[in-house]
């Protein structure tokens, strides 16, 4: 089951405020674990000038989505390749939103042109009276 990734979004979310010890216990995990996380790939955590782990709350929301699956018996293995497709998907939904957006902007576009052309029509038109035209055979 997927976390709502629009929740973990924002201007502060990436901003490394935690030590080690904090962010495994915000993440309920001890803080050997978030090493181990750490040399896996499956976490990055911002680096001080003294080269100390700092943790921001998008660093902690990922930590909750990895116990999650581990939790439910994914390998870690399994969890990076869970996190990469969740990733890509992310990727995917936002680039569809973006072309649903240029498509409708591009309809609106159309349709205005349709309009501005039938409009130039109606100037051409004049009105006439009914004929009755015969054929001659």
């Amino acid at each position: 089951m997927a976390i709502n990734r629009s929740a973990n979004e924002g201007p502060g979310r990436d901003r490394a405020l935690y030590i080690i010890s904090v962010a495994a216990e915000l993440a309920g995990v001890h803080p050997q674990t978030l090493r181990i996380y750490e040399r896996k790939g499956l976490i990055e955590p911002s680096r001080t000038e003294g080269r100390s782990r700092r943790y921001s709350d998008r660093d902690i929301a990922r930590l909750a989505r990895i116990q999650e699956l581990t939790n439910d018996g994914v390998s870690l293995a399994g969890v990076r390749r869970v996190l990469e497709l969740e990733a890509q998907l992310d990727e995917a939904v936002s680039r569809i939103e973006a072309l649903e957006a240029a498509l409708a902007r591009a309809e609106r576009d159309l349709a205005e042109a349709v309009q501005q052309v039938h409009r130039t029509y109606r100037r051409d038109l004049v009105p006439t009276t009914r004929a009755v035209v015969s054929i001659r055979r």
